[in-house]
């Protein structure tokens, strides 16, 4: 591992441990401007992640430069989760997928989100080598990585 791949990965993990502290939602109001506001950064990775998945399903052509790119967003985006989820939605009634449980398993979502962290820093240097192979397997890495997540904290 490079020193840039273990600087992002400990500023990660320094930003997420510092931002799981929830608050609880003031007003109706409030709830539904954190959920706009959090299902915003989700909308975000999932049209990062997109052209990913298609170029490792061979779908599309797979453009090193451009998994580099959605690499290093779904990177930014995953150390704003943290900030974007502390605001515990879910004495409202709000439209959202998101579970309870993301503030009830606070230091297990953490992780969640850390993994996406690692996951997405990972990818990044897998499209600096341009090796195909290693792109896909990195690929594959954040795709687990966001699917354990909607496993435990998102509504089907």
């Amino acid at each position: 591992m490079n020193y840039l791949t273990k600087v992002m990965l400990a500023t990660s993990a320094i930003i997420t441990a510092t931002s799981v502290m929830a608050e609880s939602a003031k007003s109706l109001d409030h709830a539904k401007k954190a959920t706009d506001n959090r299902k915003a950064v989700f909308t975000l990775l999932g049209s990062n992640m997109g052209p990913l998945g298609a170029m490792a399903k061979g779908k599309i052509p797979l453009d090193a430069k451009v998994v580099e790119k959605n690499a290093e967003r779904i990177n930014q985006l995953s150390l704003m989760i943290a900030d974007y989820t502390k605001t515990d939605t879910s004495s409202f009634k709000v439209k959202t997928a998101a579970l309870d449980k993301i503030w009830q398993e606070p230091k297990a979502f953490a992780k969640r989100i850390n993994a996406l962290s690692e996951a997405s820093a990972h990818l990044q240097m897998a499209a600096k080598s341009a090796d195909s192979s290693a792109i896909k397997q990195a690929i594959a890495g954040v795709g687990k990585s966001c699917g354990g997540c909607h496993d435990d904290y998102k509504a089907d």
